[in-house]
C-alpha cells in the first residue's frame, strides 16, 4: 500500500438543518473493510429511525471503494459522498450521512447539495492527518553544539518528540523516512562529527501538524 496519504484524524460528526431535514454528517478512520461495515452498522444503529443512513468509504486496503444512496433516488447521496472523499485525496475513511426527513423534498440536486455538505461538514469537524513514513531518530550531543540545529529541524521539517537536558542534551525526533540518510550527514557535518545519531524505529507520523514540536502527544 502507499505510505503516504491523506486521512481524517479522528471520529468527528455534524449537522445542519436544510429545508427541515436533519442532516448528520459521522466520519471516522478506518483500516480494512471490516471497520468500515462495524462504523456504518454502529451509526445505523443509534439512528435507526432516520429515513436514510447513506455511507461511503474508500480503503488503502486493495484499493477498495464502496458507497450506498440508502433509498435516497439513485446518484444523489453515495457517489457524491464517495466523490468529496476522494477530491480531498482521503482514503481509510468512512462517512455516513444520515437525514431525518422533514416533509419537504429537495429534489436531485438539493440532495446531491445537502449530502455533499454532510460529508464536508464531518471532514471539517475530525480534521486531516498527511501521514507518511518517518523514521524517528535519536541525537545525543554537547550543549555547545545544541544551538546549531535549529536552522537544519527548520529545512528537514522535523517534528520533535522529546528533549533531555541532563549531562548531554538528548533528542528525539520524525523526519520523512526517505531524508534519513541526507539529514544524518547534515547534523554530523555541521557538529563536526561530535554527535550520536542513531535510527529508533520506522513507522507512520502525521505530518500535517504545524510546528517542529509534537512533545504533547
Amino acid at each position: 500500500m502507499e505510505p503516504n496519504y491523506r486521512t481524517v484524524a479522528k471520529s468527528a460528526s455534524a449537522s445542519f438543518i436544510e429545508k427541515k431535514s436533519e442532516f448528520i454528517g459521522h466520519i471516522s478512520p478506518c483500516k480494512t473493510e471490516e471497520e468500515a461495515l462495524d462504523f456504518i452498522r454502529e451509526i445505523k444503529k443509534q439512528h435507526r429511525k432516520a429515513t436514510h443512513n447513506c455511507y461511503a468509504y474508500i480503503l488503502r486496503s486493495n484499493n477498495i471503494g464502496r458507497h450506498s444512496d440508502d433509498g435516497e433516488p439513485g446518484g444523489t447521496a453515495g457517489a457524491p459522498m464517495f466523490e468529496v472523499l476522494r477530491k480531498e485525496g482521503l482514503t481509510d475513511v468512512c462517512c455516513v450521512v444520515t437525514r431525518y426527513f422533514g416533509g419537504i423534498l429537495l429534489g436531485a440536486g438539493g440532495l446531491v447539495r445537502a449530502y455533499t455538505n454532510g460529508v464536508k461538514a464531518a471532514v471539517d469537524a475530525a480534521g486531516i492527518k498527511e501521514m507518511r513514513m518517518a523514521a524517528l531518530i535519536g541525537i545525543t550531543l554537547d550543549y555547545s553544539l545544541y544551538g546549531r540545529l535549529g536552522s537544519i529541524f527548520s529545512d528537514y521539517d522535523v517534528r520533535i518528540r522529546n528533549e533531555d537536558f541532563s549531562s548531554d542534551v538528548k533528542i528525539n525526533l520524525y523526519i520523512d523516512e526517505k531524508l534519513t540518510e541526507e539529514f544524518k550527514e547534515k547534523i554530523t557535518d555541521i557538529c563536526f562529527g561530535r554527535v550520536n545519531i542513531r535510527v529508533i524505529e520506522k513507522t507512520e507520523f502525521d505530518f500535517g501538524k504545524s510546528g517542529t514540536d509534537c512533545s504533547s502527544e
